[in-house]
């Protein structure tokens, strides 16, 4: 009996992966659960294990080849004996092989504009570097008649099923985007597997989602006094007391009252999300990554500041799993120690909010004591909630930004 290895989904937005390396070959024995071919996407790269125990007979994608997710990596044989004979690659079909190495040529974007524009990407002569296929050479493609067009190879395969994307053409109208010109001195950086998915995923978000930002001014003294009294014993726990795992809390409590903003949108309807589960985004040496704290609202301070440097720790050093990353619910971006006054964040989908924080800085404020007002020095923040308004309401967006921003006023918290 033969089993066939298919891609997995590896996380919720993910559709397809690379292959890095192959860590058996044709004809080797393999045992089930068995490590067998690495995987590399855009949240993490990944072992995919055997299935079942056998003999791998045939490898159907090689290393740098993109396969779509539940497209066949490989077939194993339960009945084979190791050492056994692998397919010859004629058996496989040259037309097959041909297109295999095309795609391994081209970006998933150009690779979306080819099947969009219906042209056979495997008949293309790229004029990139390498010879990769470019975004122009599709459209010069499919601007050609039909009859001009090289004859396909062989018969497509039947169409994934569809998956939301944003349109790769760009929008028409007057204006053309001026050619580049090379300048001595020019530096041409190619995105990198995880910049091309951050910037697909992020045009598709501007697309789909009528986003609106609110912002709101948040007097962090209270919080800050809390956070100074217990960081001491939490350090000797070997624990960072951040401010973010309170922003966290306050917003977990938040949502559970506000929960159109804990909710993702379908074709007519949208969903009030039953479980909480938050993206905390963490900037890497490979772009930005959003591991996710599950069940967040049912953590109190000190389960949050664990998990949150647990996920950031193991996001740097890349040891995050697809479950790491996936099923979050509602999102918070920290700008870091080098961050600025307040900025809107654009919503990762798909979720229908995103909560951008600014850089905490003492600043004047007046307040009152004694029924006077005064002018005191007090650490401020500013935050931004970027929100969808197909489901949120700007009402319900305020309430929900006035509730975080009143709770770490309050210093509203059991530490």
């Amino acid at each position: 009996m033969t089993t066939k290895v298919t891609m997995p989904q590896l996380g919720e937005s993910v559709v397809e992966g690379t292959v890095g390396r192959w860590l058996v070959k044709e004809g080797d024995r393999v045992e089930k659960d068995q490590p067998i071919v690495e995987i590399l996407t855009d949240k993490a790269d990944t072992e995919v294990p055997s299935p079942v125990a056998g003999v791998l007979t045939k490898i159907h994608a090689g290393v740098d080849e993109v396969v779509e997710v539940g497209a066949v990596l490989c077939e194993v044989d339960e009945n084979a004996s190791a050492g056994a004979e692998p397919a010859a690659p004629e058996e496989r079909g040259t037309a097959e092989a041909a297109t295999a190495s095309a795609e391994a040529q081209a970006s998933p974007s150009v690779r979306k504009l080819a099947r969009e524009r219906d042209v056979d990407i495997a008949q293309l002569t790229g004029s990139g570097e390498g010879g990769r296929v470019t975004r122009e050479d599709v459209l010069a493609a499919a601007e050609r008649p039909s009859a001009e067009r090289p004859a396909t190879a062989t018969p497509r395969p039947a169409a994934p099923p569809p998956r939301p994307q944003a349109p790769a053409a760009a929008p028409t109208g007057a204006f053309r985007m001026p050619p580049y010109v090379p300048s001595p001195g020019d530096e041409i950086v190619p995105f990198t597997r995880r910049r091309r998915i951050i910037a697909d995923h992020m045009v598709f978000s501007k697309h789909v989602a009528p986003d609106v930002v609110t912002f709101a001014e948040c007097d962090m003294f209270r919080t800050a006094k809390l956070r100074d009294a217990h960081k001491g014993a939490y350090k000797k726990e070997g624990l960072n007391l951040t401010f973010m795992a309170f922003v966290a809390h306050a917003t977990a409590r938040a949502l559970r009252e506000f929960p159109e903003l804990n909710a993702r949108v379908l074709d007519d309807a949208y969903v009030k999300l039953k479980h909480l589960n938050l993206g905390i985004a963490v900037d890497t040496p490979e772009g930005l990554v959003v591991p996710v704290i599950k069940d967040a609202d049912e953590l109190s301070i000190r389960g949050l500041a664990k998990a949150i440097i647990d996920l950031a720790e193991r996001a740097r050093n890349g040891k995050l799993t697809p479950d790491d990353l996936s099923n979050k619910t509602f999102t918070i971006s920290n700008p870091g120690r080098r961050g600025n006054l307040v900025g809107g964040a654009i919503i990762s989908q798909p979720n229908v909010g995103i909560l951008r924080l600014g850089t905490i800085k003492k600043r004047p404020v007046v307040i009152e004591r004694d029924g006077e007002d005064i002018l005191a020095i007090h650490p401020v923040m500013y935050m931004a909630l970027t929100y969808d308004h197909r489901v949120v309401d700007g009402v319900h967006a305020n309430g929900f930004l006035y509730r975080i921003s009143e709770i770490l006023e309050q210093g509203d918290f059991e530490v």
